[in-house]
């Protein structure tokens, strides 16, 4: 057969082929030298070179991310220069009778076999079941999922399977932990009914309906405060809203071992923050709806107005620069989960989708990591709590 004249590379070897001299990148075992492509790229070298070295299929299935057609797969195939041993394909061919039935890849009928019969070897996350934020993209099997956990059906309507469920409160944090994957990227369905919509917002409403009441409150405080007072109290808003982000996310958001055992306690978490980390990619569902936001925000303005009692402009003022930063926290949210960033929020994207995949107990901010450290919640980017492989 004539792909197995191809090379077979360590994986070890691939992922070192990660600079703009010398770029490999994978799909499945198939490995690539893309390098006389980067200039040619519609969406620059640079993010192709964020990829090298590691697997691309699901970046270019993501037609959210950047739409792939048919003569890009065509195009790919131009640059096939092997095929990849991975750390279980090597473990393999160390533990068989019959090495060249595995390698060179790809593998015989018989090589296959034994590659099944090892299985793939990766870490898994205790808390989630998850090895790496590319996890949190592949689809899950509703029906299969719900067979073995006995939790939710995708399929379904899902906050009356909340209500109903008879969950304990350990069994539902377990599971909602779980990150799970609807089919084709949509959104799967909460209420199944005419209140659907409602639970469905867009990234672009949060600063279509909350820029302009901003702007209006900025201007109105500054009508009886100098330009240095306004932008003072402003930004002590915006710095103020960071720690709002934190004490919201940590002591609201993720209130989980103080939650009531009751199916009331449940579902309330599940709407406001559950359905998040059970469905982390649905992008409809990534920022908060006005209705929810102006709920909470109310009290805020109260806080302010009682903290900067002896200045309504100053309290507005605070406030303003307090919901300037909401909007900064719920857009930063979405493009972390969506969108391909540039360096600083490419580390913010690799540390915030950790908190998913790997350890929600900590790394509670998204804009910064900054109350993580003052706190000690800080993420490591290695995290220890890996309980098998698989």
């Amino acid at each position: 057969m004539p792909g197995r004249t191809l090379p077979t590379i360590p994986q070890a070897d691939v992922a070192s082929h990660n600079t703009a001299k010398c770029c490999y990148v994978t799909v499945g075992t198939k490995v690539y030298d893309i390098t006389p492509f980067l200039e040619d790229h519609p969406g620059g070298g640079d993010l192709i070179i964020d990829y090298g070295g590691k697997d691309v299929k699901d970046i270019m299935d993501d037609t959210a991310s950047h739409f792939h057609s048919e003569s890009a797969w065509e195009i790919l195939d131009d640059y096939l220069v092997g095929f990849v041993a991975t750390e279980s394909v090597m473990k393999a061919v160390t533990d068989t009778t019959h090495p060249a039935d595995i390698v060179p890849l790809p593998p015989s009928e018989a090589g296959a076999a034994e590659l099944r019969k090892d299985g793939p070897n990766q870490p898994l996350y205790e808390n989630t079941g998850m090895s790496c934020e590319e996890d949190l993209s592949r689809e899950t099997d509703a029906s299969s999922d719900y067979r073995t956990h006995k939790f939710l059906d995708l399929n379904k309507p899902l906050l009356m399977q909340v209500w109903r469920g008879g969950f304990t409160k350990e069994f539902y944090l377990e599971q909602v932990h779980r990150p799970r994957h609807y089919k084709g990227g949509d959104s799967a369905p909460l209420f199944g009914n005419f209140l659907e919509p409602l639970s469905k917002t867009p990234w672009w409403v949060v600063p279509t309906v909350w820029l302009p009441p901003v702007a209006y409150g900025t201007w109105l405080s500054g009508q009886g405060l100098s330009t240095v007072g306004l932008t003072s109290y402003w930004i002590t808003g915006l710095c103020i809203w960071t720690l709002v982000e934190y004490v919201l996310h940590r002591f609201l958001f993720h209130l989980d071992q103080y939650l009531p055992d009751n199916r009331a306690a449940l579902t309330l978490h599940f709407l406001l923050h559950g359905i998040h980390h059970y469905l982390p990619m649905d992008r409809l569902r990534l920022v908060m709806p006005p209705t929810l936001f102006l709920a909470l925000a109310t009290p805020f303005w109260h806080l302010a107005h009682a903290v900067f009692f002896y200045d309504w402009n100053a309290a507005t003022a605070v406030f303003c620069g307090g919901i300037f930063g909401y909007i900064c926290y719920d857009l930063t949210h979405y493009f972390l989960h969506h969108k391909t960033l540039p360096a600083y929020w490419r580390e913010l994207k690799k540390y915030h989708l950790a908190h998913h995949f790997a350890d929600y107990e900590n790394g509670f901010g998204v804009t910064s990591r900054f109350w993580d450290w003052v706190f000690k919640t800080e993420l490591p980017m290695t995290p220890p709590k890996i309980i098998k492989t698989t």
